[in-house]
């Protein structure tokens, strides 16, 4: 589904077109792996398996297979922390989501990297509850 211009942006920042939608669509690329963490998340509600894919990195990203479930529905995300140190960063969220009629949250701490003055999703952790 494309987002216009007048969309908010799934992730909360605003207008999908300034906020998210730049990046999404190929305009410009995210300076910091915040803004590459937050359009990803976009994508994942925008169900975007190509951006999803082009923006995770090479040694980790899964083959073949799709990368989100397609009965999952997004509903919200909270960035709670974001650690730069060069060209690595860290950064935690909670994405808040819905599946079979029941609400989730996934709390993750995501690891990216700077290659090619690009970010990359790497991987990233689960806190314990």
């Amino acid at each position: 589904m494309k987002q216009t211009r007048a969309a908010p942006c799934p992730c909360g920042g605003g207008d999908y077109a300034m906020c998210c939608g730049r990046f999404i669509d190929g305009g410009a690329v995210p300076e910091s792996a915040a803004e590459l963490m937050r359009s990803r998340y976009s994508a994942y509600a925008l169900r975007n398996e190509t951006y999803l894919k082009a923006t995770w990195h090479p040694d980790t990203r899964p083959s073949g297979a799709a990368v989100q479930d397609d009965e999952v529905k997004w509903l919200g995300l909270d960035v709670r922390r974001h650690e730069p140190a060069g060209d690595k960063a860290t950064v935690e969220f909670v994405a808040r989501y819905k599946l079979g009629g029941r609400a989730h949250r996934l709390h993750e701490i995501s690891n990216f990297v700077r290659e090619n003055a690009r970010w990359y999703y790497v991987d990233g952790s689960f806190p314990e509850k």
